[in-house]
């Protein structure tokens, strides 16, 4: 059986660390691995999840664990097809319940990040758009220039703000100076409910995957 295999059917019932937690938090992506996987703290230094891309897969498969042992599977986000801008992303718990799902907006992301997280009644909770485009863009021109390119987390850093249908901003996502880019802030601008919280954090560690592959 393969390892894929393993973490596929070895899903434990363990405590989950992201019904609750401290804002700001940290993705901290692990540049040290081939794969694109990250960490994620809260304010308090607690682990909220270990992030883990699989890789080599024509759709979307991302699993959330406990921590990097990557023995505990806390949730799953699942593409609805093979990678395209339109994809949807599905988010289940360790037990296969379904909590909602984050998709990506066509043409409209294909410049600007434009991303819409949906409850378990699909209906439209945040919407979560880049606020400045062109931070990426440079970022992104820049980590193709020899030598130079190694310093590219110092220099541009893209921001992603999070707002609800009446336009009241929630939460906002920064990419932080750091080398090679590799650190990701999230600050609350807002209250959120219960469930929110936890389908919000989901719908960013996707994006953030996606995004961080983009540039």
């Amino acid at each position: 059986m393969s390892n894929d295999q393993l973490l596929d059917t070895e899903v434990r019932n363990v405590e989950n660390t992201m019904e609750t937690f401290t804002f700001p938090l940290q993705f901290e992506f692990k540049i040290t691995s081939i794969a694109n996987d990250f960490r994620a703290t809260d304010a308090t230094g607690k682990n909220l999840g270990y992030v883990r891309q699989k890789m080599f897969k024509f759709k979307e498969a991302i699993s959330v664990f406990s921590d990097e042992s990557k023995r505990d599977v806390l949730y799953k986000i699942d593409a609805d097809r093979v990678i395209d801008f339109n994809a949807n992303y599905a988010f289940t718990d360790a037990g296969g319940k379904h909590l909602g799902r984050v998709g990506r907006r066509g043409a409209k992301s294909i410049l600007k990040a434009h991303y819409e997280v949906f409850d378990t009644n699909e209906e439209k909770e945040f919407l979560i758009q880049e606020e400045n485009p062109w931070s990426k863009f440079f970022d992104a021109l820049l980590g193709e220039v020899p030598v130079l390119g190694v310093f590219t987390g110092y220099f541009f850093n893209p921001k992603y703000i999070v707002t609800r249908g009446d336009g009241t901003q929630v939460a906002r996502l920064s990419k932080e100076k750091s080398f090679f880019g590799r650190r990701f802030k999230l600050d609350q601008l807002s209250e959120m409910q219960k469930g929110e919280d936890e389908r919000l954090l989901l719908g960013l560690m996707m994006m953030s995957l996606l995004e961080r592959r983009r540039g």
